[in-house]
């Protein structure tokens, strides 16, 4: 595998200390971390790079030798936790990167980012957007990656574990199972909507739809795509935080080859839902609260 990650200079990472945090090691927050993309999404990872000190650092691309094709792909939280940074960095070559810590303390870290959606202190669920693939450092010319870190409390860089296997180094390619689920909604039944909105997801769909997804739109709500084994039928309905007057609420459903449904209005609660089949297909999904939206790639082919 070309190791993509280096136009010109190194990935070149220090170890950032971290405080004030617990003394718990790795082994129960990486038995739950997932993938840091989409649900079923695929990506190659590569510890090659010559400036991974700790021999433990992953850079993922879509495949191995596809440039920069992957700018701007979502990046999304591994696991549930707290923003313990986001900025940019210059001296150490992260540029935009994000930290997350975890419940018994340890932390994932996100180097080189595109963009970044979170804000330090704020609490992410699992599989929530964090950011967008990059390129960014203000010391190293590269090639678009995501740079990954699994860390103990104590800020040592440690093997990966995804969906509770680690990773196969130097390479592996890896499917993504971010599929839902961390830290579960303030109320309603795992997949509700916020405190002001009476309504879930489940509500919405009807009986037999379990949740397989969903995407945060900011503090305006999420839109969450359901599949109900039973009928092979696809679900997506767009929720509304706030049960407070009306709001432009969009919400889609794509089965590939197909052409796409949609609902969208002025509603006070939700849009949707939006049922179609798609028993082993391929889905684009997504939704939108007045400006903020999501447009999901093609995925959820199982």
């Amino acid at each position: 595998m070309r190791i993509k990650t280096l136009i010109a200079g190194a990935c070149g990472l220090a170890v950032l200390p971290l405080t004030g945090v617990g003394t718990a090691d790795a082994a129960t927050a990486a038995s739950t971390l997932q993938l840091p993309f989409p649900c079923g999404e695929t990506w190659v990872g590569s510890s090659k790079s010559s400036a991974h000190t700790a021999g433990y650092e992953i850079d993922f691309n879509g495949s191995a030798n596809d440039g920069n094709a992957d700018l701007g792909r979502t990046v999304v939280a591994a696991g549930a936790g707290t923003v313990v940074m986001s900025e940019y960095r210059k001296t150490d070559g992260l540029g935009n990167v994000v930290k997350i810590r975890h419940s018994d303390g340890t932390v994932t870290l996100y180097g080189h980012l595109n963009a970044r959606s979170v804000s330090n202190g704020a609490t992410v669920r699992q599989g929530q957007k964090i950011g967008t693939v990059g390129k960014s450092s203000a010391k190293y010319n590269l090639i678009a990656h995501l740079h990954y870190e699994q860390r103990t409390s104590s800020g040592s860089i440690v093997p990966a574990k995804f969906n509770g296997a680690t990773f196969a180094y130097p390479n592996q390619k890896v499917t993504s199972r971010n599929c839902g689920g961390g830290t579960p909604p303030p109320t309603g039944d795992n997949n509700g909507g916020g405190s002001g909105n009476p309504y879930s997801a489940t509500k919405v769909c009807g009986s037999g739809f379990k949740q397989i997804d969903s995407q945060s739109l900011g503090s305006a709500g999420k839109v969450v795509l359901l599949y109900s084994a039973a009928t092979g039928q696809n679900c997506v309905t767009t929720l509304r935080n706030s049960g407070s007057g009306k709001a432009a609420v969009l919400a889609y459903l794509q089965v590939e080859g197909k052409a796409r449904k949609k609902d969208a209005g002025s509603y006070q609660y939700y849009a949707g839902p939006v049922k179609d089949t798609a028993r082993k297909t391929c889905v684009k999904w997504g939704g939108a609260i007045g400006s903020a939206k999501y447009d999901s790639p093609l995925e959820h082919c199982d």
